[in-house]
């Protein structure tokens, strides 16, 4: 009886120890992996790149509904985010290029777009100190489709389309970056153009540009400041704020675009998104004031949630 007792013994003291050892190794390999990417990462020999797809679909319907409403509504939405990125050394490249079109049918309005997006972004840097670097930025933003005012008493207005607006700028500038989430630039001198192919909406001298002229020079202060934080493993949150003030014209109306994403991971495929878009532009007057009748700027804001499929690469 003792001798299997002790034969028993052995054996339970020889599976703890194994599992022991594979728990260690298992950690051990962890470590090294992590050491090793930290190392590609630190060494900057590599491109990092990733993309992540998204298409959301809504349907709606009515039916005998006192409350009152749309008997159908459908609406697609399909997103686009690509990102390649280097470093080497002391030398940095972050490129990102974000796309969204959307389109929503309903049976009292008919069909049109709810979103239309175009925004590129390319960004060399050279580290001068600890997270600070020397940059230079390029950034493109216009959209794939016409857009349209839909008054309540009149025929839909031509108000934009690909390339009418564009803003283009370029800007050399201080780059702030503590981590991979978070990027601060900021550049006291910054060229933009804002661009206007349309010859209808150029000779109305939309979007600030001079009456029958397809292109506006713009000079003065830029800053655009990034986050692309993983709150959870489930919950991301994303956001881009962009602020610009023109020397040349009112340099106190400043110029705002910033997008804000938050992303929720139901499974691998299935995610919910809730987004809130603002806009200000002081050169677009395409609103009117209900009490003294006169067009002018306002902020626009954009809000929208979805469940739909999510792919990341």
């Amino acid at each position: 009886m003792k001798k299997i007792c002790l034969f028993l013994s052995l054996c339970a003291l020889s599976f703890y120890s194994a599992q022991a050892q594979d728990d260690s190794m298992k950690k051990l390999r962890e470590e090294a992996a992590k050491k090793l990417k930290e190392q590609e990462i630190d060494s900057g020999r590599v491109w990092y790149k990733g993309a992540t797809l998204g298409l959301t679909f809504n349907q709606g319907s009515l039916t005998n509904w006192a409350a009152g409403g749309d008997k159908l509504s459908l609406s697609l939405l399909g997103t686009i985010n690509l990102m390649a990125n280097y470093k080497k050394g002391r030398h940095s490249w972050d490129n990102n290029l974000d796309l969204a079109y959307g389109y929503v049918n309903t049976t009292s309005l008919g069909s049109r777009k709810n979103e239309d997006r175009i925004d590129l972004t390319s960004k060399y840097g050279y580290e001068i100190g600890k997270n600070f670097y020397l940059s230079g930025l390029f950034n493109l933003r216009t959209q794939f489709d016409k857009g349209y005012l839909y008054p309540a008493d009149t025929t839909p207005e031509l108000i934009s389309q690909f390339f009418s607006p564009a803003f283009i700028v370029l800007s050399p500038g201080i780059d702030f970056m503590p981590n991979k989430e978070f990027s601060l630039f900021v550049s006291p001198v910054t060229a933009r153009w804002v661009v206007v192919m349309n010859d209808s909406l150029s000779a109305k001298g939309s979007y600030g540009v001079d009456t029958g002229k397809h292109v506006k020079s713009e000079f003065g202060a830029y800053m655009s400041a990034t986050w692309n934080k993983d709150i959870t493993k489930s919950i991301n949150y994303r956001s881009k704020l962009e602020l610009f003030s023109n020397y040349k014209h009112n340099p106190g109306n400043v110029d705002v675009f910033w997008t804000n994403a938050l992303t929720l991971k139901v499974s691998k495929l299935i995610s919910a998104v809730v987004s809130v878009d603002m806009i200000y532009d002081d050169d677009v007057k395409v609103f009117e004031n209900k009490e003294t009748g006169v067009l002018g700027p306002r902020l626009q804001i954009k809000q929208t949630i979805g469940v739909g499929l999510t792919a990341k690469f």
